[in-house]
């Protein structure tokens, strides 16, 4: 199947070799896959990938269960969602489906059976398939600099230059902040993403470190929350990079953001 018009699911499962044999399957089916054994690591797929439907166990052995997960994962993003449980109770089912799962599976089941509800699913959702579009190109860390708005970031210095003057000092996390949001133009990261990408560790309701960080960002860039023109809160969700973006490597130009 061409990439281009590769379905791609998301299987969320503390369980690796489950994980295994239903992306074994799944790719021979033509889909495309990909794994997250946690919450941030959902979180940071998402952030990195655009996927048609995800797979999400309800029991984790310790951080946030499938429940939380799923809701957030509702109020982010329109996808399929299948739940799968090792327990098969009526009241784990109607949980599920209230928050707006589109199947449930009761583990355990034989993986065929998966790709077949999987595959009826997308059928029923009548979604087109998604771009199975990584990152930008201009993701890496190695002689790239961004270009937006008059300004550079230069992954090579960790630095930012202004449209006048000379280079704006980063902090480490700051840079990759940046960044996270440079490379993924358009697109609206909640927090959680955002902590996932910048410290890799989980997100608590009350964590205000990304504000901050977000706060001294646009300070630097001299971009004015209430008047933004480069980092824009979107109320109640997160935040997104506004401006086109450029990306020269060595002597080589890639346009992005168009």
């Amino acid at each position: 199947m061409a990439a281009m018009t590769q379905r791609r699911v998301l299987a969320v499962d503390d369980d690796r070799h489950l994980c295994a044999a239903l992306g074994r399957i799944l790719k021979d089916e033509g889909y495309g896959f990909r794994a997250a054994q946690d919450g941030p690591s959902m979180r940071r797929a998402l952030a990195d990938e655009r996927f048609d439907l995800v797979i999400l166990d309800i029991n984790f052995p310790s951080g946030e269960d499938g429940i939380s997960l799923a809701r957030g994962l509702r109020t982010q993003h329109d996808l399929p969602l299948i739940m799968l449980s090792g327990k098969d109770n009526t009241i784990d089912k109607v949980v599920c489906l209230e928050l707006g799962a589109d199947d449930y599976v009761t583990k355990p089941f034989e993986p065929r059976e998966l790709v077949a509800r999987v595959r009826t699913v997308l059928r029923r959702y009548g979604r087109q398939p998604g771009s199975s579009h990584a990152l930008p190109a201009g993701s890496g860390d190695t002689g790239e600099i961004w270009h937006f708005a008059g300004w550079q970031l230069d992954a090579t210095t960790l630095s930012l230059v202004p449209p006048e003057g000379g280079p704006v000092r980063l902090t480490g996390q700051e840079f990759q902040l940046l960044k996270a949001l440079v490379v993924r133009r358009g697109r609206v990261l909640s927090r959680e993403q955002i902590l996932d990408i910048v410290s890799h560790r989980q997100w608590t309701p009350y964590d205000r470190s990304i504000d901050v960080l977000i706060a001294k960002l646009r300070r630097k860039l001299d971009d004015h929350a209430g008047r933004s023109k480069i980092i824009r809160t979107i109320r109640g969700v997160g935040y997104t990079f506004v401006p086109r973006v450029d990306v020269s490597e060595a002597s080589e130009d890639v346009t992005q953001g168009k």
